[in-house]
């Protein structure tokens, strides 16, 4: 595996995303809560650019003690990245299918150093 410098920490603030490309490859390149997460940007289900859709919390439906449908709420501990294709949800921490665990995003460690932050791949 090999390191590729991304960017400097202060280049990307907190829901910060930025699409790179390191040799053929697009990455999408997200900061959240102080960290960073990326992932090719190729959506699993027709392969449209994933990290180039909006990222939002997860949706969750809220029923009453009736079981009747109150409405929906964000769970902002939850973030997704939206493919703008179709919509293909995936779990911004671990790049899993919200819909569907056996499909995912393909991940690549970030690390930083000095400042800095580098893929492997």
């Amino acid at each position: 595996m090999q390191e590729y410098f991304l960017c400097r920490e202060t280049e990307m603030k907190d829901g910060d995303v930025r699409i790179v490309t390191v040799g053929r490859a697009d990455i999408g390149v997200y900061r959240y809560e102080g960290g960073f997460y990326a992932y090719r940007n190729q959506c699993v289900h027709q392969g449209g650019p994933a990290c180039e859709g909006i990222t939002r919390f997860k949706v969750v439906d809220v029923y009453g003690e009736d079981r009747t449908f109150q409405g929906q709420v964000y769970d902002e501990t939850d973030p997704h990245i939206v493919c703008p294709w179709h919509s293909y949800e995936y779990h911004l921490k671990s790049g899993v299918c919200a819909t569907d665990p056996d499909l995912r995003l393909r991940k690549y460690e970030v690390f930083t150093r000095e400042g800095e932050v580098y893929v492997l791949m």
